[in-house]
């Protein structure tokens, strides 16, 4: 694993969640040699400036993909790369044979929401849950 790209989660890693735990080399190793996820990551003026994980998994009603930890540096936002890590992460997963792509973002995250609108993605009338073990 490179310095330059543990040091981008250390900074891209506090700007998508205060509770995410800082990532070493050997996290980061382990994430990128996972058969499931796919993590994308985008340059801005030569520097890493947004990531994205894609997880590609099958269940009984077919292949699935599930885009997750999507982030751009603050510095760089507005410049499109959110939506290029999307069309990217989109194109993987129809390659895979997913079924569908989903996504989740918190109501807050107001830009977020348009850009996944923009790309293509409905909001679902569902209810997410989540058990935490913490």
């Amino acid at each position: 694993m490179t310095d330059e790209v543990v040091e981008a989660f250390g900074r891209l890693l506090p700007q998508l969640s205060r509770s995410a735990k800082p990532l070493d080399a050997a996290a980061i190793e382990a994430l990128v040699a996972s058969p499931e996820v796919t993590v994308l990551m985008a340059r801005s003026d030569g520097q890493i400036a947004g990531s994205l994980s894609l997880v590609l998994f099958r269940i009984p009603t077919g292949r699935r993909a599930w885009i997750e930890d999507v982030v751009t540096d603050e510095a760089a936002r507005g410049q499109g790369i959110g939506a290029l890590l999307t069309r990217e992460a989109i194109r993987l997963a129809k390659e895979y044979g997913a079924r569908t792509v989903d996504l989740s973002t918190r109501p807050a995250r107001e830009a977020a929401g348009r850009l996944y609108e923009r790309e293509g993605f409905q909001r679902r009338d569902t209810r997410m849950y989540r058990y935490s073990f913490e």
